[in-house]
């Protein structure tokens, strides 16, 4: 399956890598995004490919294009906590208005549509580790809402339109990634400590025994792929189960960068989960996925990217 593929929040952090992986596969892509959290640089070695097309828009607003378009693969979101406080109803629209959007242009395109939704829909989960089918623990109301809830409902609005409309959906629900083009104040917790590693003292929040799972970007952008190429309409979880704390990972990253800096602890944020780790049969048993790069080899690999823009 190749063809147009509309990328919206295409020149953010995973949004680019996806660009660059469906250049590579043979797909022509219009990459779509109003720049609020992701980079033009991101995307600017693709931009003498002659198959590559960049259009700065915000989704949220209704988008139209001319031709044929084959998938469109909705990625636009704040995707950290930072973020999503930094522009909470942005967050809340192109969730549910920016969803509803692609949704149309698909259908209008008769297109598949995948929707790139998250391990935040499981919340501070009671259930581990979290299955598809577990229904999540999210507080409606809380500074996390704006994000959980906007995917939430992104998710229903996809199964809406596939049993309305008989639309070819997919649902990717992306558990804790990392790797290069992440922006270097993002917020989360790899970033956060490489930056901090590199520069200051690092901070833990709570008493750092909260846990992720952490995906190297590639291999979550191969699950992508592969859930794109399927027939499979149910959500997918696509992370990694190396659990690991957050002191854990505080450790290996100062270690890893040779760092001197000191570990200080500050209050864990509200409704910050307190683990999260994938139930992942889904994805091997559907699309005979597992993730292969080791955290150490993928830390050593962002260490170097933050290294190389930290000059």
């Amino acid at each position: 399956m190749v063809g147009r593929a509309v990328v919206t929040g295409g020149a953010g952090f995973l949004g680019s890598h996806l660009c660059e992986r469906l250049l590579a596969d043979g797909w022509h892509v219009t990459c779509v995004d109003n720049l609020v959290t992701g980079s033009s640089h991101n995307v600017a070695h693709l931009r003498g490919h002659k198959e590559f097309e960049s259009i700065q828009h915000n989704v949220s607003e209704p988008l139209y294009l001319e031709g044929p378009v084959d998938a469109v693969l909705h990625f636009a979101s704040p995707a950290s906590p930072v973020d999503y406080a930094d522009h909470p109803i942005a967050t809340l629209k192109v969730g549910t208005l920016g969803t509803h959007n692609m949704l149309g242009l698909a259908r209008a395109k008769d297109a598949v549509f995948l929707l790139a939704s998250t391990s935040e829909v499981y919340g501070d989960p009671l259930v581990h580790p979290q299955p598809e089918t577990y229904w999540g623990n999210v507080n409606p109301v809380g500074p996390r809402a704006v994000y959980d809830e906007a995917k939430r409902a992104a998710e229903a609005f996809t199964m809406a339109y596939h049993r309305a409309h008989h639309m070819q959906t997919r649902i990717v629900r992306i558990f804790n990634t990392f790797g290069p083009r992440m922006r270097i104040n993002d917020g989360r917790a790899v970033p956060n400590f490489l930056l901090q590693a590199l520069n200051d003292p690092m901070t833990v929040y709570g008493d750092g025994s909260q846990t992720r799972s952490l995906c190297y970007v590639d291999d979550l952008i191969d699950g992508i792929v592969r859930l794109l190429r399927s027939d499979y309409t149910q959500p997918v979880n696509i992370g990694t189960a190396n659990e690991v704390t957050m002191l854990e990972l505080a450790r290996q990253i100062k270690e890893l960068c040779q760092s001197s800096s000191e570990i200080v602890f500050k209050p864990l944020p509200e409704d910050d989960p307190r683990q999260r780790r994938p139930e992942l049969t889904r994805a091997r048993q559907v699309l005979g996925w597992e993730p292969k790069t080791s955290v150490d080899l993928g830390l050593s690999r962002t260490i170097a990217y933050f290294r190389q823009h930290l000059r």
